[in-house]
């Protein structure tokens, strides 16, 4: 450290100190002094934290690091979400990885953003509670993101402590950054380490300080290193948890970033914001084998209100009508020769994963209905690949024929994300039911099935519509009625060719 021994060098503030005071500050600047001396803050404290995991989770040269993301960003799929996302939960493996479904996610923030709050699980070093260290600065090699001004007022909280150790070689908040540096163009971090202490009480430390400005990074991979189905199936307990904001089946999640993610769930419950799953995949689907995967999720947190004002009438009626000019022309193309494919350039909207179903009607007649209800692809996809399983694949129907294509009528419906419904016993349930507006997935072992909303219409009522949908999926009729039934349900949205006649 230089110390500026000529007094004509010391800035204006200093050269009116008295001769004592300089003396203090430069004592303070090699022994340190206590936190509230009026002499040295931590604010003077000009030290970066460099970067302990480039060139191993991500490129070490800024172009290529540079590069990979903007590839990564690119490439991304996932569920387009409506409104601002205030808060997010984002992988920390290395980009090979997970980088792809970080990407999801980043892809969509704000770029309004000034502050983003990134809290993760301490991986090396135990915490007694939630720790910002000791550094103005964190480093990558993009250059040098500031900690904003909230963090040091934050450290001064009884609740946080700042233990160094943790930091230096922690990758869970540092793998976040690059993904900032690369779509923000002015911000500061506010990093916070956290392995066990209390979310809900650092939630309400952190939750006065969240303006419309402020992103909450929630970083965590979920289970690992179990078989590929074995952890989808894990994984999935801990999204629709996570989702549907249910604290009770946390202790059921794998994840090592927990009291993060607990922490922004929190936080979502005082400020109103509702979750929603942008994508989800594990290492045997990015770049691993199947024997051994970790998983991972982009999860988004947004204003319930902001989301509910800008889902309406979401999907333009320009972007129907292309949606269902695609599933026509998929079936006609496998049934005519000459006929191609009518694929539209997709907006964002129908670039995002979206569950769907393609329903096919004959002079008002049911003739083929299939669909996918989770949000494994994007939504162009979705219909096209649908549109001909209805036509062809329904085994309920013979395949459609050639002379059929003038009497059929096409009908679209695009799902949001199930979120699961816990209740007592039958009477509860069927309290929560909104008929005309749920569909319903019925699961039990092995046995699965759905009914969209639109099967309100022919079962009306509450009752006779869940048995039906046990008989359905080989379930027994008061199946329903047992809590031990995992009940799912969602909303669609739907249009069909004779809407735009």
């Amino acid at each position: 450290m230089q110390i500026l021994w000529n007094l004509n060098q010391w800035p204006v503030g200093l050269m009116k100190m008295t001769r004592t005071a300089i003396m203090a500050f430069v004592l303070a600047l090699f022994f340190g002094c206590p936190r509230n001396s009026s002499f040295a803050s931590d604010e003077a404290s000009q030290t970066v934290r460099p970067p302990a995991v480039a060139g191993r989770f991500y490129p070490n040269d800024p172009e290529e690091l540079r590069k990979t993301v903007r590839a990564l960003l690119k490439n991304a799929s996932g569920f387009g979400i409506q409104g601002t996302i205030q808060g997010m939960v984002s992988p920390h493996a290395g980009y090979i990885y997970s980088g792809v479904v970080a990407a999801a996610g980043y892809r969509q923030i704000a770029p309004s953003t000034r502050t983003v709050i990134i809290i993760g699980p301490s991986h090396r070093f135990p915490l007694k509670g939630p720790s910002i260290p000791s550094v103005t600065a964190y480093q990558t090699p993009l250059g040098d993101v500031q900690l904003a001004q909230l963090a040091f007022k934050l450290r001064k909280l009884p609740i946080f402590e700042s233990v160094p150790e943790a930091h230096k070689m922690e990758h869970s908040l540092e793998v976040q950054i690059p993904f900032l540096q690369v779509i923000l163009k002015d911000f500061e971090i506010v990093p916070i380490l956290i392995n066990s202490g209390d979310p809900k009480a650092l939630a309400s430390a952190l939750a006065p300080h969240i303006d419309n400005d402020t992103l909450i990074v929630a970083s965590t991979d979920l289970s690992h290193y179990y078989p590929y189905q074995r952890a989808v199936s894990m994984d999935r307990i801990c999204t629709s948890a996570i989702t549907n904001a249910e604290f009770s089946r946390m202790p059921l999640c794998e994840a090592c970033g927990k009291q993060a993610v607990m922490t922004l769930m929190h936080i979502a419950e005082i400020k109103n914001w509702n979750a929603k799953l942008i994508d989800y995949k594990n290492s045997g689907d990015t770049a691993g084998g199947k024997d051994n995967v970790v998983g991972y999720a982009s999860i988004a947190f947004v204003d319930k209100k902001e989301e509910l004002k800008k889902m309406n009438g979401y999907i333009s009626t320009q972007d129907k009508k292309a949606l269902l000019r695609l599933a026509r022309s998929a079936i006609e193309a496998k049934l005519v020769d000459g006929v191609k494919v009518e694929r539209p350039v997709p907006p964002p909207i129908l670039k995002g994963n979206r569950g769907c179903f393609v329903t096919l009607h004959k002079h008002g007649q049911l003739r083929g209905c299939i669909g996918t209800i989770e949000p494994t692809c994007p939504l162009v996809e979705c219909v096209e690949k649908n549109a001909k399983n209805a036509a062809f694949r329904d085994p309920r129907f013979p395949r459609l024929s050639a002379k059929e294509l003038s009497d059929i009528d096409i009908e679209v419906s695009v799902l949001s994300v199930p979120e699961r419904l816990d209740f007592k016993d039958g009477d509860d349930l069927k309290r929560q039911l909104r008929p005309n507006v749920h569909g319903v997935i019925l699961s039990r072992g092995m046995h699965s099935s759905t009914f969209l909303p639109q099967v309100w219409e022919q079962l009306p009522d509450k009752e006779l519509f869940l048995e039906h949908l046990c008989l359905k999926g080989g379930m027994p009729t008061t199946a329903w009625k047992d809590p031990s039934t995992n009940v799912e349900v969602y909303q669609a949205e739907v249009y069909g060719e004779k809407d735009f006649k």
